[in-house]
């Protein structure tokens, strides 16, 4: 045999070595490309609106502000109780509507409505709300974030894809993270 065609025995376990590290990096990288692309993937195949309804008007009687419940369209059946997204409802006067996101604006705790003294309170860090949602006291440097919302039907709907944000536009969490008026 000749030297120049045979091949020697390191230069073959590189090749295999190389070969067997592309094959493995392939095998590892499908699940993580797939993990990072199924949101999109998902989205699409389900066609997601963004907008929920929260329930008949009624259930939000005139004057008062109720605890309302929606379900995250991204969510899986292992998520449970934890894809049900919280926010807060204020009937106005029986056909105005203020929809709250359940966060405070200042670091993002679930603040809770008190009726004796018409106040949200955030338990974290003091931040109080009035009713309608503007800045009564505290951390907060602004008011509680609100939901876009309108009637139809006898029923309430907010859009949920929008997420409410301090500069005052929304970033689109339905619309492949593209801004939105």
């Amino acid at each position: 045999m000749s030297d120049q065609n045979s091949l020697s025995r390191r230069a073959a376990l590189t090749k295999i070595a190389f070969a067997f590290n592309a094959v493995v990096g392939a095998v590892l990288a499908v699940p993580v490309i797939g993990y990072l692309l199924s949101p999109m993937v998902r989205a699409r195949k389900n066609g997601y609106s963004s907008w929920f309804a929260l329930g008949d008007v009624t259930k939000f009687p005139a004057g008062q502000t109720r605890l309302a419940t929606y379900r995250n369209p991204i969510s899986s059946a292992w998520d449970g109780q934890t894809a049900d997204i919280a926010c807060w409802v204020r009937n106005i006067d029986g056909s105005q509507f203020q929809v709250f996101a359940v966060n405070c604006a200042h670091l993002g705790c679930p603040v809770r409505w008190f009726p004796q003294s018409g106040l949200f309170m955030c338990p974290c860090h003091g931040g109080a709300y009035y009713e309608d949602g503007s800045r009564a006291s505290g951390p907060p440097e602004r008011g509680l974030f609100t939901y876009n919302h309108k009637i139809e039907k006898g029923e309430l709907w907010i859009d949920a894809g929008s997420l409410p944000t301090p500069g005052g536009s929304a970033f689109n969490i339905l619309n492949n993270g593209k801004r939105c008026a």
